[in-house]
């Protein structure tokens, strides 16, 4: 926040996909993700992504999930964003 945008390289994705059981550990994490941080899963592919561009940060992250498998016990979120370089 409050940092100048100097390019935009490009839309980066992240994914999830686990047990119904495991989702408070999946919102930890996606909460971690708004509040800036990244740790394992959804969050690391796309800090990945955006590193491989040399980006300083993903901007205008949009997360969207699905249920899949028997009985709906599978959740999937993808989250996407711009990774952008800052401004020094």
């Amino acid at each position: 926040e409050g940092r100048r945008i100097q390019a935009y390289l490009g839309l980066v994705f992240g994914e999830a996909i686990v047990g119904a059981n495991l989702l408070r550990d999946l919102f930890a994490q996606v909460r971690g993700i708004v509040r800036g941080r990244s740790f394992g899963g959804l969050g690391d592919g796309l800090a990945e992504a955006a590193c491989r561009l040399g980006a300083g940060a993903v901007v205008s992250v949009d997360l969207d999930y699905g249920v899949l498998g028997s009985g709906n016990s599978v959740l999937m979120v993808t989250a996407s964003g711009t990774a952008v370089k800052l401004a020094p």
